[in-house]
């Protein structure tokens, strides 16, 4: 074993006699089956462990080296990260025990904190074993609980054992759940030695170096434990209609007409809308169950037409907010597939979801999906997938040879679907849309079109540092956006513009973060709230270069109001966490310039006749699907209000938006 070691890693040989006493555990990333990174942990006699960790997401990822001390008590006493964040940004963070006194150091907090329990301080910037360390914590912790530094506590749940087989050999394997770090539990798999062994998700997983055949196995134990805590909460937190509905005292809000009708009455049945209406007007049978609104504004759910719907609470948090449907614009298509399955059986809670699958080119630069076209011929196979497997939309990636790219969307059309995505590598976005894209993802691809010459790869964070750097200079004035935009008017392009995304990459800087967050804040779990004000989400940028930066986002918020004003069609979508989001991403479109009625209508009706389901979604009228929302405040005037979601109704079911959020750790709405 040692020779082996000599040969394939000659930095643990140069160590000399003191490599021997090493434990050397090698674990893969896999994102969607495919080899992106590694973890490498080495475990020495006297406590200390070194990791140095790295992936590769689309030039991307990060790159670190980790030295911890781990005292006796199972609790690590020393912490010293370096190396570059996801965004390349350096890190540099220490942390220190003594006694009872915890002292730490990164690019955003410079603190110290007294405590007479145990605790356990979480990096800013940590490797994934840093998780296993806490996992082994928690086990000898009492009560198997101890308190996070700086803020929070976690506590750890064992839940199953299994028997699995790699090359290596056999190996016990134990499921642990930890609870406190995030929305739902954390999941770690440890070995018989309580060593890191595997840590599962359908999108990216990483796993010890020998055992990619048993992730599959690893998956559905645990989607088994996951379906289970999805299934109680559905029980727990979903009313069924089982009769008539009659929501009246409401003023209700049809974003199609952009009218309000003040004390109205809507009338609910199987699902639907019956009759809508003045009070006066509408009548309910004598079975029915009534609703007083309180005078609260009712308007259709919101769409977020940018999702990946991955994470365990994202649909607690869409219903929550006030999102009834999205648009999933990649992801692993069984898994979702699976999802939505069991969100249509009330086995789990979520929003309607559109599938859209991506495409992409095989290359260093891939996106993560197993989805790659070099050709036309697989890019007719996966077409042909994507359509028979219910899919409506195809998203072309940026390392899509610039010749196929044509050729992929007559395919679409070929098939019903439509056709949106990034502007692919080599391409301008004249270019996209003169070669049968219906659709733009995300604002900065429309920047670069006037870019050409400052870059061209885009596969790579080039995308937005270009402009960052050079977005300023744009003329929105120019005859070469007016002509651009005309084009985009003429041929109806529909453009996503993510403005949330850019915020927090453009204005977030170490220890100053972005202002997307800042009206929910305090509602998050301690732990979001420190990765939130470490401001670590942002671009890494020159000094001198912040104000260029600012102004290039500006320039981004300009240019969205500006399609809006020359009738170019904007829906609006988060890339992100659509129901603590989108009330942003609408706040910005009112920034923008948008009138508040005109931004609620990109997330309800707009975003429907998109998806040719504006007759029935996105309307407050007969026959169209009950998918409502019960506010306080009034949005129409004050965008900020679209966040005070009190009751949602998703066809014929009924949530109370403060016991979703708190039953995932967040705070209720004021």
């Amino acid at each position: 074993m040692k020779l082996r070691l000599c040969a394939g890693a000659l930095l643990l040989c140069a160590s000399g006699l003191a490599a021997a006493a090493e434990q050397v555990e090698r674990s893969e990333v896999l994102t969607m089956g495919t080899k992106a990174g590694f973890q490498e942990a080495r475990y020495a006699e006297d406590g200390s462990v070194r990791v140095h960790y790295e992936f590769n997401d689309r030039g991307r990822g990060p790159k670190l080296d980790s030295e911890y001390t781990v005292g006796s008590d199972g609790g690590v006493t020393a912490i010293a990260n370096k190396g570059l964040t996801y965004f390349k940004a350096p890190v540099d963070e220490t942390f220190r025990r003594d006694g009872n006194q915890y002292t730490w150091k990164n690019a955003s907090e410079d603190a110290s904190q007294a405590s007479a329990k145990p605790a356990f301080y979480l990096s800013l910037n940590g490797t994934p074993e840093e998780y296993v360390l806490l996992t082994r914590a928690l086990l000898k912790a009492p009560e198997q609980r101890l308190a996070i530094l700086p803020a929070g506590e976690a506590r750890i749940e064992k839940l199953t054992e299994l028997r699995v087989k790699g090359k290596p050999g056999a190996k016990k394997v134990t499921l642990y759940a930890m609870h406190g770090l995030d929305l739902t539990p954390s999941f770690v798999w440890l070995d018989e030695q309580q060593r890191f062994f595997a840590s599962y998700s359908s999108w990216s997983s990483l796993v010890r170096e020998g055992y990619g055949d048993v992730l599959p196995t690893l998956a559905k134990t645990q989607d088994a434990q996951e379906s289970r805590q999805a299934r109680q909460r559905a029980q727990q937190q979903t009313e069924v209609l089982k009769r008539p509905l009659l929501i009246r005292n409401v003023r209700a809000f049809d974003p199609a007409t952009g009218v309000t009708v003040d004390d109205a009455a809507v009338l609910i049945d199987k699902g639907r809308i019956v009759a809508s209406g003045k009070s006066a007007d509408v009548t309910a049978p004598a079975d029915a169950e009534t609703l007083d609104g309180g005078g609260r504004f009712l308007m259709p759910g919101l769409w977020d037409m940018h999702a990946h719907f991955f994470g365990q609470a994202d649909g607690v948090l869409d219903i929550a907010g006030g999102v009834t449907t999205i648009r999933d614009l990649a992801n692993n298509p069984p898994v979702l597939a699976a999802r939505i399955e069991a969100i249509e059986a009330n086995e789990d809670i979520g929003p309607r979801i559109i599938k859209a699958g991506i495409i992409d080119g095989p290359g260093p630069f891939a996106g993560p999906t197993k989805a790659l076209a070099d050709n036309e011929a697989d890019a007719q196979r996966i077409v042909d997938e994507y359509a028979a497997s219910g899919h409506e939309q195809i998203k072309i990636y940026s390392s899509i040879k610039t010749e196929l790219m044509p050729a992929i969307a007559r395919m679409a059309h070929a098939k019903g679907l439509r056709v949106s995505g990034h502007v692919p590598a080599f391409m301008t976005a004249r270019q996209f849309v003169e070669n049968g894209a219906d659709e733009i993802q995300h604002i900065n691809m429309l920047m670069l079109n006037f870019l050409f010459d400052k870059v061209q790869d885009t596969r790579t964070p080039a995308r937005f540092t270009a402009v960052g750097e050079y977005g300023s200079t744009i003329d929105l004035g120019s005859p070469a956006v007016h002509d651009f935009v005309k084009l985009l008017k003429d041929r109806n392009i529909v453009v996503d513009p993510t403005l949330t995304v850019f915020e927090d990459d453009f204005l977030s800087r170490p220890g100053l973060p972005g202002p997307g967050f800042a009206a929910i804040m305090d509602r998050l779990p301690l732990t979001w709230q420190r990765g939130i004000r470490s401001g670590s989400g942002g671009l890494p940028i020159k000094p001198g270069q912040e104000s260029a930066y600012r102004d290039g986002y500006r320039r981004m918020i300009d240019f969205v109001g500006l399609l809006h004003r020359s009738g170019v069609r904007i829906v609006a979508g988060t890339d992100g966490s659509g129901g603590l989001q989108i009330p942003r991403e609408l706040e910005l479109y009112v920034s923008a310039g948008i009138a508040p009625k005109d931004a609620l209508r990109t997330a309800t009706y707009d975003a429907a006749a998109v998806m040719k389901r504006d007759k029935e979604y996105g309307r407050i009228a007969p026959g169209y699907v009950a998918d409502l929302i019960l506010i306080d405040g009034d949005p129409t005037l004050n965008m900020a209000d679209i966040r005070k979601v009190r009751t949602v109704i998703r066809g014929d079911r009924r949530y109370d938006s403060a016991k979703l959020f708190t039953s995932i750790g967040i705070a209720p709405a004021p």
